[in-house]
């Protein structure tokens, strides 16, 4: 039952209590990208208009700074928050891995973001066991950016613009290596290099 609302509330918060106006570049993109999904894809949720995300801070890996979101503007990014006892996150991290690997650059990046309890040497050797090399460590402890951003289980996955807004969301894992990911990650950098 506890799901069930969490995800009611998802989807309220996905979908927007009141239905604003579309224009019509807006409705074409939107059903381009809707149009890309493919099987674990399926379940990303595409806004109909970007939306605006939270400026709270999140602690950077090794360097002992901290960060927004809004510090990555001008790239599309994949924002991942996951955890070390999460057993999909697990899963996925390799795959989100693979596309740092092939789309990682100045225009785009992926961003990790343990949230809640992660030692950092939990993380070393989470991103050990999995060989992942590629991806940043950055932590939110105490859970500041995830609630602000309506993380409300784990993984969860964001695609935010080049304006650093939202453009969609998928709740859990999904094959993120896909054919049909990486036509999306690439449909995004392509509709930012035109605008």
């Amino acid at each position: 039952m506890r799901l069930l609302r969490q995800l009611s509330l998802y989807m309220a918060l996905s979908l927007g209590a009141n239905a604003a106006f579309v224009a019509p570049s807006a409705a074409a993109d939107v059903a381009a990208l809707e149009a890309l999904r493919a099987d674990s894809l399926k379940r990303l949720v595409i806004h109909s208009s970007p939306r605006d995300v939270s400026d709270a801070e999140f602690f950077l890996e090794d360097e002992g700074g901290m960060a927004s979101l809004q510090d990555y503007k001008g790239k599309v990014v994949l924002l991942n928050f996951w955890a070390t006892w999460c057993a999909p996150c697990r899963k996925e991290m390799p795959q989100i891995a693979e596309l740092q690997e092939e789309f990682g650059g100045e225009d785009f990046e992926v961003l990790t973001i343990a949230t809640g309890r992660n030692s950092p040497a939990g993380i070393e050797k989470f991103f050990e066991e999995n060989g992942i090399t590629n991806l940043p460590r950055h932590q939110d402890p105490k859970q500041a950016l995830a609630r602000q951003m309506a993380v409300i289980g784990l993984p969860i996955t964001v695609l935010l613009n080049r304006d650093g807004q939202e453009v969609a969301r998928l709740l859990g894992d999904a094959e993120w290596n896909s054919e049909s990911a990486k036509a999306i990650i690439a449909a995004m950098i392509a509709e930012a290099d035109q605008s």
